[in-house]
Protein backbone atom coordinates (compact mmCIF):
# COMPACT_ATOMS: atom_id res chain seq x y z
CA UNK A 1 0.00 0.00 0.00
CA UNK A 2 1.49 3.36 -0.93
CA UNK A 3 2.57 5.70 1.53
CA UNK A 4 3.97 9.33 1.55
CA UNK A 5 7.06 10.17 3.07
CA UNK A 6 7.26 11.82 6.22
CA UNK A 7 8.74 15.13 5.03
CA UNK A 8 5.69 15.91 2.88
CA UNK A 9 2.84 17.84 5.20
CA UNK A 10 -0.57 18.20 4.47
CA UNK A 11 -2.31 21.09 4.31
CA UNK A 12 -2.08 22.88 8.11
CA UNK A 13 -4.29 25.72 8.16
CA UNK A 14 -6.99 23.34 6.73
CA UNK A 15 -6.28 20.33 9.58
CA UNK A 16 -5.89 23.61 12.16
CA UNK A 17 -9.34 24.79 11.43
CA UNK A 18 -11.24 21.09 11.45
CA UNK A 19 -9.14 20.60 15.07
CA UNK A 20 -11.13 24.26 16.05
CA UNK A 21 -14.17 23.17 14.59
CA UNK A 22 -13.56 19.66 16.44
CA UNK A 23 -12.36 20.76 19.99
CA UNK A 24 -15.61 23.34 19.99
CA UNK A 25 -18.17 20.55 19.29
CA UNK A 26 -17.03 18.61 22.13
CA UNK A 27 -17.33 20.62 24.58
CA UNK A 28 -20.76 22.26 23.29
CA UNK A 29 -21.93 18.79 23.00
CA UNK A 30 -20.78 17.83 26.57
CA UNK A 31 -22.66 21.03 28.11
CA UNK A 32 -25.57 20.45 25.60
CA UNK A 33 -26.25 16.23 26.40
CA UNK A 34 -25.81 16.77 30.29
CA UNK A 35 -29.34 16.97 31.46
CA UNK A 36 -30.73 14.46 29.00
CA UNK A 37 -27.98 11.62 29.93
CA UNK A 38 -28.64 12.28 33.71
CA UNK A 39 -32.12 12.19 33.27
CA UNK A 40 -31.68 9.01 30.90
CA UNK A 41 -29.02 7.06 31.92
CA UNK A 42 -27.87 8.72 35.39
CA UNK A 43 -24.58 10.01 34.04
CA UNK A 44 -24.38 13.17 32.60
CA UNK A 45 -20.95 12.71 30.69
CA UNK A 46 -23.03 9.57 28.98
CA UNK A 47 -22.91 11.41 25.66
CA UNK A 48 -19.66 12.95 25.41
CA UNK A 49 -18.41 8.96 26.18
CA UNK A 50 -20.10 7.42 23.74
CA UNK A 51 -18.53 10.32 21.61
CA UNK A 52 -15.33 10.22 22.12
CA UNK A 53 -14.94 6.11 22.31
CA UNK A 54 -17.28 5.23 19.21
CA UNK A 55 -16.18 8.45 16.90
CA UNK A 56 -13.30 10.34 17.94
CA UNK A 57 -10.83 7.84 18.97
CA UNK A 58 -12.07 5.30 15.71
CA UNK A 59 -12.06 8.93 13.45
CA UNK A 60 -8.81 9.79 14.88
CA UNK A 61 -7.03 6.07 14.26
CA UNK A 62 -8.83 6.14 10.42
CA UNK A 63 -7.77 9.88 10.04
CA UNK A 64 -4.07 8.95 10.62
CA UNK A 65 -4.64 6.00 8.57
CA UNK A 66 -6.38 7.67 5.32
CA UNK A 67 -3.79 10.70 5.48
CA UNK A 68 -0.69 9.04 4.86
CA UNK A 69 -2.31 6.14 2.45
CA UNK A 70 -2.22 7.75 -1.43
CA UNK A 71 -5.34 8.65 -2.45
CA UNK A 72 -4.78 6.85 -5.76
CA UNK A 73 -5.34 3.84 -4.37
CA UNK A 74 -8.96 3.79 -3.32
CA UNK A 75 -9.33 4.36 -6.93
CA UNK A 76 -8.93 0.89 -7.37
CA UNK A 77 -11.14 0.06 -4.46
CA UNK A 78 -13.93 2.12 -5.05
CA UNK A 79 -16.32 -0.47 -5.96
CA UNK A 80 -15.61 -2.01 -2.62
CA UNK A 81 -16.36 0.80 -0.73
CA UNK A 82 -19.39 1.62 -2.82
CA UNK A 83 -21.19 -2.08 -2.56
CA UNK A 84 -19.91 -1.83 1.02
CA UNK A 85 -22.28 1.10 1.39
CA UNK A 86 -25.20 -0.49 -0.90
CA UNK A 87 -25.09 -3.38 1.26
CA UNK A 88 -25.23 -1.34 4.76
CA UNK A 89 -28.08 0.76 3.61
CA UNK A 90 -29.82 -2.40 2.88
CA UNK A 91 -29.64 -3.95 5.50
CA UNK A 92 -31.54 -1.11 7.58
CA UNK A 93 -34.79 -2.71 6.00
CA UNK A 94 -33.69 -6.49 7.69
CA UNK A 95 -36.02 -7.01 10.70
CA UNK A 96 -34.25 -7.62 13.90
CA UNK A 97 -30.73 -5.47 12.22
CA UNK A 98 -32.38 -2.21 10.99
CA UNK A 99 -34.36 0.22 13.47
CA UNK A 100 -37.25 2.10 12.65
CA UNK A 101 -36.27 5.58 14.58
CA UNK A 102 -38.75 8.89 14.39
CA UNK A 103 -40.57 6.86 11.33
CA UNK A 104 -37.54 6.58 9.34
CA UNK A 105 -35.41 3.38 8.74
CA UNK A 106 -32.11 5.06 9.25
CA UNK A 107 -29.98 2.42 11.73
CA UNK A 108 -28.59 -0.61 12.20
CA UNK A 109 -28.23 -2.47 15.47
CA UNK A 110 -25.51 -5.13 15.49
CA UNK A 111 -24.35 -6.54 18.39
CA UNK A 112 -25.44 -3.41 20.76
CA UNK A 113 -23.92 -1.21 18.51
CA UNK A 114 -26.37 1.12 16.73
CA UNK A 115 -25.50 3.49 14.21
CA UNK A 116 -26.44 5.35 10.81
CA UNK A 117 -25.23 3.51 7.47
CA UNK A 118 -26.23 6.63 5.56
CA UNK A 119 -22.81 8.28 7.27
CA UNK A 120 -20.49 5.62 4.80
CA UNK A 121 -22.63 5.68 2.38
CA UNK A 122 -21.67 9.32 1.59
CA UNK A 123 -18.04 8.74 1.78
CA UNK A 124 -18.54 5.47 -0.26
CA UNK A 125 -20.87 7.26 -2.77
CA UNK A 126 -17.99 10.16 -3.30
CA UNK A 127 -14.97 7.78 -3.81
CA UNK A 128 -17.00 6.01 -6.47
CA UNK A 129 -18.36 9.02 -7.91
CA UNK A 130 -14.78 10.50 -8.59
CA UNK A 131 -13.50 7.21 -9.84
CA UNK A 132 -16.21 7.52 -12.31
CA UNK A 133 -16.16 11.28 -13.46
CA UNK A 134 -12.30 11.36 -13.41
CA UNK A 135 -11.68 8.09 -15.69
CA UNK A 136 -10.97 9.79 -19.23
CA UNK A 137 -12.40 7.34 -21.16
CA UNK A 138 -15.71 8.53 -20.45
CA UNK A 139 -17.81 11.29 -22.74
CA UNK A 140 -19.71 13.33 -20.03
CA UNK A 141 -20.76 15.61 -22.95
CA UNK A 142 -22.63 12.19 -24.36
CA UNK A 143 -25.33 12.02 -21.69
CA UNK A 144 -26.72 8.61 -23.48
CA UNK A 145 -22.98 7.01 -23.35
CA UNK A 146 -21.27 8.94 -20.79
CA UNK A 147 -23.45 10.48 -18.13
CA UNK A 148 -25.98 8.23 -18.22
CA UNK A 149 -24.10 5.32 -17.17
CA UNK A 150 -22.86 7.18 -13.58
CA UNK A 151 -26.26 8.21 -13.04
CA UNK A 152 -27.51 4.59 -13.28
CA UNK A 153 -24.73 3.78 -10.97
CA UNK A 154 -25.49 6.63 -8.28
CA UNK A 155 -28.87 5.40 -8.49
CA UNK A 156 -29.01 2.76 -6.14
CA UNK A 157 -27.22 4.59 -2.64
CA UNK A 158 -29.96 7.15 -3.83
CA UNK A 159 -32.71 4.82 -4.15
CA UNK A 160 -31.79 3.52 -0.64
CA UNK A 161 -31.93 6.49 1.20
CA UNK A 162 -35.14 7.65 -0.84
CA UNK A 163 -37.36 4.52 0.74
CA UNK A 164 -36.05 4.81 4.62
CA UNK A 165 -37.59 7.92 3.60
CA UNK A 166 -34.42 9.90 4.74
CA UNK A 167 -34.78 13.03 3.27
CA UNK A 168 -32.34 15.22 4.45
CA UNK A 169 -29.49 12.93 3.95
CA UNK A 170 -31.39 12.45 0.31
CA UNK A 171 -30.62 15.88 -0.45
CA UNK A 172 -26.94 16.20 0.87
CA UNK A 173 -26.08 12.66 -1.96
CA UNK A 174 -27.74 14.94 -4.60
CA UNK A 175 -26.34 18.11 -4.10
CA UNK A 176 -22.85 16.29 -3.65
CA UNK A 177 -23.33 14.86 -6.98
CA UNK A 178 -24.44 17.63 -8.69
CA UNK A 179 -21.73 19.53 -7.77
CA UNK A 180 -19.15 17.11 -8.76
CA UNK A 181 -20.94 16.47 -11.71
CA UNK A 182 -20.43 20.59 -12.34
CA UNK A 183 -16.49 20.08 -11.46
CA UNK A 184 -16.42 17.04 -13.96
CA UNK A 185 -17.65 19.69 -16.28
CA UNK A 186 -20.63 18.40 -17.14
CA UNK A 187 -22.77 19.89 -20.00
CA UNK A 188 -24.76 22.95 -17.90
CA UNK A 189 -27.88 21.89 -20.32
CA UNK A 190 -27.78 18.89 -18.29
CA UNK A 191 -26.86 20.20 -14.90
CA UNK A 192 -29.92 22.61 -15.60
CA UNK A 193 -31.77 19.77 -16.56
CA UNK A 194 -30.59 17.35 -13.43
CA UNK A 195 -31.71 20.12 -11.01
CA UNK A 196 -35.00 20.45 -12.41
CA UNK A 197 -35.99 16.72 -11.70
CA UNK A 198 -34.28 17.16 -8.69
CA UNK A 199 -36.43 20.09 -7.30
CA UNK A 200 -39.48 18.10 -9.00
CA UNK A 201 -38.63 14.98 -6.86
CA UNK A 202 -38.26 17.09 -3.69
CA UNK A 203 -41.61 18.43 -3.92
CA UNK A 204 -43.24 15.47 -5.13
CA UNK A 205 -41.73 13.99 -1.81
CA UNK A 206 -42.93 16.75 0.54
CA UNK A 207 -46.73 16.46 -1.04
CA UNK A 208 -46.78 12.35 -0.51
CA UNK A 209 -45.92 12.67 2.86
CA UNK A 210 -48.37 14.78 5.18
CA UNK A 211 -45.66 15.67 7.79
CA UNK A 212 -43.46 17.02 5.72
CA UNK A 213 -45.87 19.27 4.59
CA UNK A 214 -46.80 20.12 8.08
CA UNK A 215 -42.86 20.97 8.31
CA UNK A 216 -42.97 23.05 5.75
CA UNK A 217 -46.17 24.57 6.86
CA UNK A 218 -44.54 25.45 9.88
CA UNK A 219 -41.20 26.90 8.55
CA UNK A 220 -43.19 29.22 6.77
CA UNK A 221 -45.50 30.31 9.42
CA UNK A 222 -43.81 29.18 12.95
CA UNK A 223 -46.13 30.93 14.93
CA UNK A 224 -48.79 28.02 13.98
CA UNK A 225 -49.32 25.06 16.26
CA UNK A 226 -46.20 25.87 18.89
CA UNK A 227 -47.54 23.00 21.43
CA UNK A 228 -47.58 20.85 18.71
CA UNK A 229 -45.60 20.17 14.39
CA UNK A 230 -44.02 24.23 15.32
CA UNK A 231 -42.88 23.31 18.92
CA UNK A 232 -39.14 22.14 18.12
CA UNK A 233 -38.40 25.35 16.00
CA UNK A 234 -40.30 27.33 18.36
CA UNK A 235 -38.04 26.05 21.29
CA UNK A 236 -35.05 26.57 18.86
CA UNK A 237 -36.00 30.26 18.36
CA UNK A 238 -36.31 30.69 22.35
CA UNK A 239 -33.11 29.36 22.84
CA UNK A 240 -31.12 31.41 20.67
CA UNK A 241 -32.76 34.18 21.16
CA UNK A 242 -32.43 33.96 24.77
CA UNK A 243 -28.51 33.93 24.22
CA UNK A 244 -28.35 37.65 23.06
CA UNK A 245 -25.46 38.78 21.89
CA UNK A 246 -22.96 37.47 24.82
CA UNK A 247 -25.15 34.26 25.78
CA UNK A 248 -25.83 33.06 29.67
CA UNK A 249 -22.79 31.28 29.80
CA UNK A 250 -20.96 27.66 29.05
CA UNK A 251 -23.48 25.36 30.86
CA UNK A 252 -26.36 27.64 31.72
CA UNK A 253 -28.66 26.81 29.15
CA UNK A 254 -32.49 26.54 30.05
CA UNK A 255 -34.03 25.20 27.09
CA UNK A 256 -31.44 22.05 27.32
CA UNK A 257 -33.33 21.06 30.49
CA UNK A 258 -36.14 18.86 28.00
CA UNK A 259 -37.47 21.75 26.80
CA UNK A 260 -35.46 21.90 23.86
CA UNK A 261 -35.64 18.31 21.27
CA UNK A 262 -32.70 16.46 20.23
CA UNK A 263 -30.57 19.01 22.72
CA UNK A 264 -27.36 16.40 21.29
CA UNK A 265 -28.30 16.12 18.29
CA UNK A 266 -29.88 18.43 15.45
CA UNK A 267 -30.37 21.03 17.96
CA UNK A 268 -26.90 21.45 19.40
CA UNK A 269 -26.45 24.66 17.38
CA UNK A 270 -29.26 26.01 19.29
CA UNK A 271 -27.73 25.64 22.79
CA UNK A 272 -24.92 26.67 21.65
CA UNK A 273 -26.79 30.32 20.71
CA UNK A 274 -28.11 30.38 23.90
CA UNK A 275 -25.16 30.06 26.05
CA UNK A 276 -22.48 31.31 23.78
CA UNK A 277 -24.63 33.76 22.19
CA UNK A 278 -24.42 35.47 18.74
CA UNK A 279 -20.76 36.29 18.57
CA UNK A 280 -19.41 32.61 18.91
CA UNK A 281 -22.57 30.98 17.24
CA UNK A 282 -21.53 33.44 14.33
CA UNK A 283 -17.88 32.66 15.22
CA UNK A 284 -18.73 29.30 14.15
CA UNK A 285 -20.36 29.88 10.85
CA UNK A 286 -17.33 31.62 9.91
CA UNK A 287 -15.50 28.72 11.06
CA UNK A 288 -17.19 26.62 8.44
CA UNK A 289 -17.01 29.07 5.61
CA UNK A 290 -13.02 29.30 6.32
CA UNK A 291 -12.75 25.69 6.02
CA UNK A 292 -15.02 25.39 3.16
CA UNK A 293 -12.60 27.90 0.84
CA UNK A 294 -9.65 26.21 2.01
CA UNK A 295 -10.89 22.90 0.81
CA UNK A 296 -11.72 24.27 -2.19
CA UNK A 297 -8.89 26.40 -2.89
CA UNK A 298 -6.79 22.58 -2.01
CA UNK A 299 -9.33 21.53 -4.54
CA UNK A 300 -8.45 24.09 -6.94
CA UNK A 301 -4.56 22.93 -6.50
CA UNK A 302 -4.96 19.57 -7.35
CA UNK A 303 -3.66 18.21 -10.59
CA UNK A 304 -5.36 14.78 -10.40
CA UNK A 305 -9.52 14.94 -11.24
CA UNK A 306 -9.63 12.09 -9.13
CA UNK A 307 -8.12 14.04 -6.08
CA UNK A 308 -10.17 16.68 -7.49
CA UNK A 309 -13.16 15.61 -6.89
CA UNK A 310 -12.53 13.61 -3.68
CA UNK A 311 -12.27 16.88 -2.53
CA UNK A 312 -15.13 18.82 -3.71
CA UNK A 313 -17.33 16.00 -2.65
CA UNK A 314 -16.42 16.12 0.51
CA UNK A 315 -16.08 19.73 1.47
CA UNK A 316 -20.07 20.14 -0.33
CA UNK A 317 -20.61 17.37 2.04
CA UNK A 318 -19.78 19.22 4.69
CA UNK A 319 -20.97 22.71 3.79
CA UNK A 320 -24.22 21.39 2.88
CA UNK A 321 -24.92 19.55 5.73
CA UNK A 322 -23.90 21.76 8.07
CA UNK A 323 -26.12 24.61 5.86
CA UNK A 324 -29.05 22.50 6.38
CA UNK A 325 -28.56 21.82 10.04
CA UNK A 326 -27.93 25.45 11.48
CA UNK A 327 -30.63 27.12 9.02
CA UNK A 328 -33.49 24.92 10.16
CA UNK A 329 -32.14 26.28 13.91
CA UNK A 330 -32.27 30.16 12.75
CA UNK A 331 -35.73 29.57 10.69
CA UNK A 332 -34.14 29.69 6.94
CA UNK A 333 -34.58 26.08 6.52
CA UNK A 334 -37.44 23.46 7.76
CA UNK A 335 -36.42 20.75 9.79
CA UNK A 336 -34.51 18.09 8.34
CA UNK A 337 -32.61 16.23 11.23
CA UNK A 338 -29.56 16.29 9.64
CA UNK A 339 -26.27 16.29 12.42
CA UNK A 340 -24.08 19.21 12.27
CA UNK A 341 -20.87 17.72 11.39
CA UNK A 342 -18.35 17.64 14.27
CA UNK A 343 -20.36 18.89 16.90
CA UNK A 344 -23.75 16.34 16.57
CA UNK A 345 -23.91 13.54 19.01
CA UNK A 346 -23.19 10.29 16.44
CA UNK A 347 -20.38 7.94 16.62
CA UNK A 348 -20.82 6.98 12.80
CA UNK A 349 -21.23 10.70 11.66
CA UNK A 350 -18.18 11.93 13.16
CA UNK A 351 -15.98 9.06 12.61
CA UNK A 352 -16.45 9.04 8.66
CA UNK A 353 -15.88 12.86 8.91
CA UNK A 354 -12.96 12.42 10.44
CA UNK A 355 -12.03 9.61 7.87
CA UNK A 356 -12.90 11.93 5.19
CA UNK A 357 -10.53 14.92 6.68
CA UNK A 358 -7.15 12.28 6.37
CA UNK A 359 -8.72 11.55 2.65
CA UNK A 360 -8.67 15.67 2.18
CA UNK A 361 -5.45 16.09 4.30
CA UNK A 362 -3.78 13.17 1.73
CA UNK A 363 -4.77 15.00 -1.54
CA UNK A 364 -3.73 18.20 0.06
CA UNK A 365 0.21 16.86 -0.04
CA UNK A 366 0.45 16.91 -3.63
CA UNK A 367 0.14 21.08 -3.59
Amino acid sequence: MPVYPTEKKADRIFLLYILIWLVLGLVILTSASGPVGYSRFDDAYFFIKRQILFGLIPGVILFLFLARVRYEYWRKLSWVFYLGAILLMALVFVPGIGLVLNGSRSWLNIFGYSFQPAEMAKLGMIIMAAALLSNKKRDLTDWQNGLLPVLAIMAPILILVLVQPDVGTFSILVVILFFMLFVARVPKLYLFILGILGVALMVVMVLVAPYRLQRLTVFLHPELDPQGVGYHTNQAFLAIGSGGFWGLGLGNSRQKFQYLPEVSADSVYAVMGEELGFIFSAGLVVLILATIWRGLKIAKNTYDDFGKLLVVGIIVWFAWQSFLNIGAMVGVLPLTGVPLPFVSHGGSSLMTALAAVGIVANVSREN
